[in-house]
């Protein structure tokens, strides 16, 4: 196959307009070429296959079909420095926009984004933002990566098990096997599973509870996350990353 699937191609009912399925997943082209054999592989047609049912129940889809890789077209594979894993996008309309943990400007932060907003003021001194918009993140080299990459509308995880996390962990994989000195920010139990994939000779692993309220308290706050990566940056010779937003 000459370029991966595309989620437009599966056979719908024909009393349904197929224009109101159409998913079109492109990707950045270093991703594309670093990927391109899991865009053949079976749980890829899966996905696509879970997707195109799913909305012709009525689901809605969180987020919008041309943000479903953001996180990948915001952040091309070369400049990537640091990787912050998310477990699935916000599942209450208007949320997600394809960047873990981020949320579009017009949309209040959610709590675990105020949290992790109040550990970079302690860390790093720099003032809480009046928005959670983390563009300015990815474009600096941090990979804002959900291991799954689309929700159902007010139901959490809804999409567990349909095959995003294969995909997301060939990334993890591939980050791991082609590059060297990347930082691993893992926080909760759930991302912390994702070590398995990262080389730890070669790259470096921050682990901290998650910043939700329930556990945050526990060893998230105090961190230092945000200033340990920019040293160990440093060290390797790269710019450190402006944590700050506004």
């Amino acid at each position: 196959m000459s370029q991966p699937l595309l989620f437009d191609n599966y056979p719908v009912n024909d009393k349904i307009k197929r224009e109101k399925y159409k998913i079109d997943p492109q990707l950045e082209t270093s991703w594309k070429a670093l990927l391109k054999e899991e865009f053949t592989k079976p749980y890829f047609a899966e996905i696509k296959k879970f997707l195109l049912h799913a909305k012709s129940k009525g689901d809605q889809i969180l987020p919008p079909s041309r943000m479903i890789f953001n996180a990948y077209n915001k952040t091309p594979f070369n400049k990537v420095k640091a990787i912050i894993i998310g477990q699935d996008p916000y599942h209450h309309p208007g949320q997600a926009h394809g960047l873990c943990f981020s949320v579009p400007k017009e949309i209040k932060a959610p709590p675990s984004l105020v949290n992790i907003f109040k550990e970079i003021k302690q860390d790093l001194g720099i003032p809480i933002p009046n928005h959670g918009n983390l563009e300015k993140w990815a474009d600096q080299g941090v990979l804002l990566l959900n291991s799954i990459l689309t929700v159902k509308a007010k139901t959490p995880a809804s999409h567990k098990d349909i095959g995003w996390e294969d995909f997301t962990n060939a990334t993890i994989r591939k980050l791991s096997e082609e590059k060297n000195g990347l930082i691993f920010l893992l926080w909760g139990r759930f991302a912390q599973d994702k070590s398995s994939l990262i080389d730890s000779s070669r790259h470096h692993i921050l682990t901290a509870p998650h910043p939700s309220p329930f556990s945050a308290h526990n060893g998230f706050f105090g961190c230092n996350h945000f200033s340990i990566t920019n040293k160990l940056l440093e060290k390797n010779g790269k710019p450190p990353i402006n944590w700050q937003i506004t």
